[in-house]
């Protein structure tokens, strides 16, 4: 962790049957991965119950309880079962031992022990089957249990052991480990483990050093095991943070094209026909972003937006201050019909502003003569504002003089493709860097994953958008539904248009089945047409052509509209199962009707019983359109793996104790200590980032 490693082999260390059990239950070779990977999920005081983590059927469980009731008795087959009722604080186990009778010598009424067992049910009751369990022995008591209570033997005296413990840490167990083998194996590594070395020249100020706090998260002392904690989370999040930092010194080391603003070019003529005025915040993130480009180091920039915000004139007025200075700008979309949409809206911009800036467009299923014909004109400069999918990134486009590179929904990318693309801008400079997003991102995950950015933020909304009316239609209530189906119809009649989203594109639900469905049926008056991925790149933007025509009445589709599709006349939209998708995902979706002056309707369509928690979820996204409101919700309810947008379950292997939704002040005091760590210290700095985990690099590099 951050500098420090500990490379013994667990075979070099414990007991030989220890270690191979250790290994083959966890996957652990070393001291290191054991003591740094396999932290306690609780701890008990002095005895104080631990709660039973929230288990199912067929659940390994390991809690700390009290003996409530212990009887004998004899089954009608003879065999003698000990029966005990346990408290862990909360909930009542009942426990069945068979032909155990030795039980009541150990256990007595108001016996306090480790448990470990199966979990199952009867009647609606927890019940364990011949659980493994662990008596803490009180002053005069010697140390009892059953299981594997011999591998404590291995270590030393289980009374002194378990005895001189403040704090029994419990441990995720396996059916093959408890939690009290990890302890003790733990317990016994640390006490051969020499004084650590401060891995950071200095202990952070307030903070117990990174030694104390190895020992004490796994050992607290009466001081509790929360000091230790803090300061290991502290390191994970000065991990990221010295990423970032080398990221931003790396930059500034760099040379870009320094781009004025000229008063009588494109941005000064597109700014002066605009048919309507930029907000405030518009204009506030002009200034910053055209501040940047006139700087010669590369503008490393993100740009978040509320959908509908208006970020797409604001790209374009800050490529447009790069065309007036004879530079190139690459404006790179995750999809197709994205692509095809920023470029036939930025023709249409320019065209109604008199400004005779050129877009060209670059996707993958181009036909060979068209797609020959816009690499021309991207390597003789004749193109000045080329917009395409990773198609731009391949080696086969060459730019005259690429200045500005521009990623729209920046989630998609990592920051591999950013610097491909950034490569291609002339010998010896950078081209500057603008990425957007309209999903906002949480503050500690701009801090952490896209620290290396400086950020602007639109929140205001242009004039005339209507807040959008959002309403959760639950399976369960039939009449609701057709009412639903029924307000499309009545939209349509009224001269608008709708979307219908469906999870997927086959079977029950899908794309295919629901519009022949509703072709056939409450919508057969109606011109319904499909829009999913496994349509070509010509039929899907046919598709969306004569929507945005006003062609199609309801358009059933997937989620290859997610995001940048500006279709003003459409005002409802239907999301089939909204349990399948995430929040961050749901107002993206919704933020593709209110487009225009008209009222505007969601609705969330959903499987899912009322009270369950994917039903509060969807309720929660109804109930509120702030999306940096619904950002922070997003990260409590998915983690910080799927907010990222680089992988879609887990996190980073680094975070093993760091919360990206609850340690906020950690994260930001270690963001700002990582900056000052970097200028101090950048060979340390760079050594400690080398250091990280492989997987983590390539991660991170992604990200």
């Amino acid at each position: 962790m951050l500098g420090w490693k500990d490379e013994r082999p667990l075979s070099a260390v414990l007991p030989a049957k220890e270690a191979k059990a250790i290994t083959k239950a966890l996957g652990v070779h070393t001291c290191g991965q054991l003591l740094l990977e396999y932290f306690p999920r609780a701890y008990s005081r002095h005895g104080s119950g631990v709660l039973a983590e929230e288990a199912e059927e067929g659940d390994m469980v390991t809690f700390l309880g009290e003996v409530t009731d212990i009887r004998q008795f004899h089954s009608g087959a003879g065999k003698a079962i000990t029966r005990l009722t346990i408290s862990d604080g909360q909930t009542t186990f009942a426990a069945s031992f068979f032909n155990a009778k030795y039980l009541t010598r150990v256990l007595h009424q108001g016996s306090r022990a480790m448990f470990a067992g199966k979990l199952n049910f009867y009647r609606g009751q927890p019940q364990l089957q011949h659980p493994d369990f662990l008596l803490l022995p009180a002053p005069g008591q010697k140390a009892a249990g059953t299981g594997s209570l011999n591998s404590l033997s291995a270590y030393g005296d289980p009374d002194e052991l378990l005895r001189n413990l403040d704090y029994v840490p419990i441990y995720p167990a396996t059916a093959k480990l408890a939690s009290w083998r990890i302890m003790s194996a733990i317990q016994y590594i640390l006490s051969t483990l020499p004084p650590i070395t401060e891995p950071l020249g200095e202990v952070p100020a307030g903070m117990p050093s990174f030694d104390a706090s190895i020992r004490g998260a796994h050992l607290p002392g009466p001081e509790g095991p929360e000091p230790h904690l803090e300061r290991l989370k502290y390191n994970e999040a000065l991990t990221l943070g010295l990423v970032m930092a080398l990221r931003r010194l790396d930059t500034l080391k760099r040379s870009a094209p320094a781009l004025p603003v000229h008063k009588d070019g494109y941005r000064a003529g597109l700014l002066a026909q605009l048919p309507y005025q930029l907000t405030d915040g518009q204009q506030q993130v002009l200034d910053e972003i055209s501040e940047d480009l006139e700087a010669d180091e590369p503008m490393s920039r993100l740009l978040q937006g509320e959908v509908g915000s208006g970020k797409t004139v604001v790209s374009l007025l800050a490529m447009l201050q790069a065309v007036d200075s004879d530079c190139q700008c690459a404006l790179l979309a995750p999809t197709e019909v994205l692509a095809i949409q920023h470029a036939r809206t930025l023709t249409k911009l320019l065209a109604q502003t008199g400004v005779a800036a050129t877009v060209i467009p670059l996707t993958g299923s181009m036909p060979t003569a068209v797609r020959r014909q816009a690499l021309l004109d991207i390597i003789s400069g004749q193109a000045d504002i080329v917009v395409g999918t990773h198609a731009l990134i391949q080696d086969s486009v060459e730019f005259f003089d690429l200045g500005l590179v521009v990623v729209d929904e920046q989630h998609r990318f990592g920051v591999e493709q950013r610097d491909r693309l950034r490569a291609k801008g002339r010998e010896g400079q950078t081209p500057h860097l603008l990425v957007m997003t309209a999903t906002p991102i949480p503050r500690t995950i701009a801090m952490t994953v896209f620290g290396d950015l400086a950020v602007s933020t639109l929140r205001e909304l242009p004039g005339g958008r209507r807040p959008i009316q959002s309403t959760l239609l639950p399976e369960s209530r039939p009449a609701w539904i057709t009412r639903a189906i029924a307000r499309i119809t009545e939209e349509v009649a009224a001269g608008r248009q709708a979307y219908i989203v469906c999870p997927r594109i086959e079977g029950a639900g899908g794309v295919i089945e629901l519009a022949e469905k509703l072709s056939q049926g409450p919508f057969q008056d109606l011109l319904v047409e499909v829009i999913h991925g496994r349509l070509s790149g010509e039929e899907k933007d046919a598709v969306m052509r004569a929507f945005a025509a006003g062609e199609i009445d309801v358009l059933v589709a997937t989620t290859v509209i997610e995001v940048g599709v500006d279709i003003p006349n459409a005002t409802v939209m239907l999301i089939r199962e909204a349990e399948n998708f995430g929040v961050s995902q749901l107002h993206q979706l919704r933020g593709r009707i209110g487009r225009g002056g008209h009222e505007s309707l969601c609705l969330f369509h959903t499987l899912a019983e009322p009270g369950s928690p994917a039903y509060q979820r969807i309720g929660e996204v109804a109930a509120t359109s702030d999306g940096f409101e619904l950002a922070e919700l997003d990260l409590i309810h998915r983690q910080e793996g799927d907010v990222l947008g680089t992988r879609q379950s887990g996190s980073l292997r680094t975070l093993r104790l760091l919360n990206l939704a609850q340690d906020r002040a950690i994260i930001e005091r270690a963001s700002v200590d990582a900056e000052g760590f970097v200028d101090r210290h950048p060979l340390l700095a760079q050594r400690l980032v080398l250091e990280i985990d492989r997987g983590d690099r390539e991660f991170l590099d992604k990200s």
